[in-house]
C-alpha cells in the first residue's frame, strides 16, 4: 500500500541535501544519457554504411583479369588475357556452389566515358553492357519503363536504360524518356527505362551516371567480339562465397592456362567477406557501447550506494528512535531501498528521455539535409532496449540500497540513540 509518511520522509531527506541529491542523480543521469547517445550514434553509423551498400547481394563476388605474374606453359610473364562469354556456362557446369553469373563489359574500356547526347544536350557517361541477372546482384529502382530483358540480349537490340543523373541532364523536367532516342557515340539507342541507384554517396552517384545497354549489343558496338570485362557471381545459400571464390579462380586459371600459384592474374572483390568484416566491426562497436555505458551507469549506482551509506550514518539516531518505538527492520529497509530506487529511477528516466530526444532530433536534421558522402544515417535507439536499460537501472537501484539498508537494520536501537553524528 502507498505509505504517505514514508514518501514525505524520503522527500524531506532529499530536500535537506539538494546539492548532494543533484550530484548523485547526475551520475546516474549521465550514465544512461551517454548510453542512449552512443547507441544512437552506433546505429547511425551502421545504417549509413549499409545504406551505401544498397540491396547488394551479400553472398556475391567480382572477378576480372590482370597481367600474369608468372610464366606458364610457354606463355610469358605479364601476358594479357581476357575472359570469354563461354566461361559463364563453363562455370555453371563445373562449380556447384554458383547461383548467378552476370558478365559485364564497359563501353570504351575501364573508367572511360562515352559521349551521350540528345539534341543539343550531351554529357560523358559510363556505358556498360549487362545481362538481366545483373539486377539480381546489384539491383536498382526502375523509376519508369523497364529493365533490360532476355529478348534484348538475344536480339542484340539497341536499347538503353539510363540513370537518374543522365535523365536529368538530357531530358526536361517531368519529361517521359521512355521510347525516346539518345545517341551513344555515333549510334542511336531507344530508351526503355530510367533507374535510380539504391546506393548512397559517390557509389550511388556513379551508378546514376550510367547508361546500361544489352551485353550482346555492347560487344558489337564496341567491337569486343566475345570478351567479358568481369563476372559478378553469387553463391547458393548453402555455400560459402569465399570457398566459391577459390573454386572459381582455380577453374578459370586452368581454363586460361594460368600458373596455379599466380596470385596476380585475377583481381577480385568478395562482397560476402566484406559484409562479414562489417558485421564483426559493428558487433564490436555495440559491445564497446554497452561496456562503456554500463560502466558509467555502475559508477553512478555505486555513487548512490555510497551516498545512502552516508545518509544512514547521518540518520543513525533517527533510525534508532524509529526502531525503539516499534518500527520493524522491514520498514527501515523498505524506506532506504525506496529512496534509492526513486532517485535512480527519476534520474535514469530523465537521462533516457533526453538522450532519446537528442538522437531523434539529430536523425530528423540529417534526414532533412542528407549528405551525398555521409556515412552516418538515421541514428536511432531501439525502444525495447531503452526500456530494458531503464528496468536494469531500477533493479540496480534496488541493489544499491541493499548495503545501506543492511547497515541500517544492523544498528541496535540503544546504540543508535546513544551515537553522535
Amino acid at each position: 500500500m502507498f505509505d504517505l509518511d514514508k514518501w514525505q520522509e524520503i522527500f524531506y531527506t532529499l530536500k535537506q541535501n539538494k546539492l548532494r541529491t543533484a550530484l548523485t542523480g547526475f551520475g546516474v543521469f549521465w550514465g544512461i544519457f551517454m548510453l542512449m547517445i552512443m547507441m544512437g550514434a552506433g546505429k547511425g553509423l551502421e545504417n549509413g554504411v549499409y545504406a551505401n551498400m544498397g540491396d547488394f547481394a551479400t553472398n556475391s563476388m567480382f572477378i576480372w583479369t590482370q597481367p600474369t605474374s608468372k610464366p606458364y606453359k610457354g606463355f610469358p610473364r605479364n601476358r594479357r588475357f581476357f575472359f570469354k562469354y563461354e566461361d559463364k556456362q563453363a562455370m555453371y557446369d563445373n562449380i556447384a556452389g554458383i547461383d548467378i553469373i552476370a558478365p559485364r563489359i564497359q563501353g570504351g574500356g575501364y573508367q572511360n566515358a562515352t559521349t551521350v547526347s540528345r539534341g543539343l544536350q550531351e554529357g560523358a557517361y559510363e556505358v556498360s553492357g549487362i545481362v538481366p541477372d545483373e539486377n539480381k546482384i546489384d539491383p536498382v529502382d526502375v523509376v519508369n519503363g523497364r529493365f533490360i530483358n532476355k529478348m534484348d540480349l538475344e536480339n542484340t537490340r539497341k536499347v538503353a536504360i539510363i540513370g537518374k543523373t543522365v535523365y536529368n541532364e538530357l531530358f526536361g523536367k517531368d519529361e517521359d524518356a521512355v521510347n525516346k532516342y539518345i545517341r551513344v557515340g555515333e549510334i542511336y539507342f531507344q530508351v526503355i527505362g530510367t533507374f535510380e541507384s539504391k546506393h548512397s554517396g559517390r557509389w550511388g552517384e556513379n551508378q546514376n551516371s550510367t547508361v546500361l545497354i544489352p551485353f550482346s549489343t555492347c560487344q558489337v558496338v564496341y567491337n569486343y567480339n566475345n570478351i567479358v570485362g568481369y563476372f559478378s557471381i553469387t553463391a547458393r545459400p548453402e555455400y560459402d562465397i569465399m570457398e566459391v571464390e577459390k573454386e572459381v579462380k582455380t577453374f578459370l586459371a586452368k581454363r586460361h592456362s594460368i600458373h596455379p600459384e599466380d596470385k596476380g592474374a585475377f583481381g577480385s572483390n568478395n562482397v560476402g567477406e566484406e559484409f562479414k568484416k562489417m558485421n564483426g566491426l559493428f558487433l564490436g562497436i555495440n559491445m564497446l557501447v554497452w561496456f562503456v555505458g554500463i560502466g558509467t551507469l555502475m559508477a553512478g549506482i555505486i555513487g548512490i550506494s555510497n551516498i545512502m551509506l552516508i545518509i544512514i550514518k547521518e540518520r543513525t539516531q533517527e533510525i534508532g528512535i524509529k526502531r525503539a518505538i516499534g518500527a520493524s527492520p522491514a520498514n527501515v529497509i523498505s524506506t532506504v531501498i525506496t529512496e534509492s530506487v526513486f532517485l535512480t529511477g527519476i534520474a535514469g528516466f530523465i537521462g533516457m528521455f533526453i538522450g532519446v530526444v537528442i538522437v531523434e532530433l539529430v536523425s530528423q536534421a540529417i534526414g532533412s539535409t542528407p549528405s551525398e558522402d555521409s556515412a552516418f544515417l538515421n541514428p536511432q535507439v531501439d525502444f525495447g532496449v531503452a526500456v530494458a536499460s531503464l528496468f536494469i537501472l531500477i533493479l540496480s537501484g534496488v541493489l544499491a540500497g541493499i548495503i545501506p539498508s543492511r547497515r541500517a537494520v544492523s544498528i541496535k536501537p540503544i546504540e543508535a540513540i546513544r551515537s553522535e553524528v
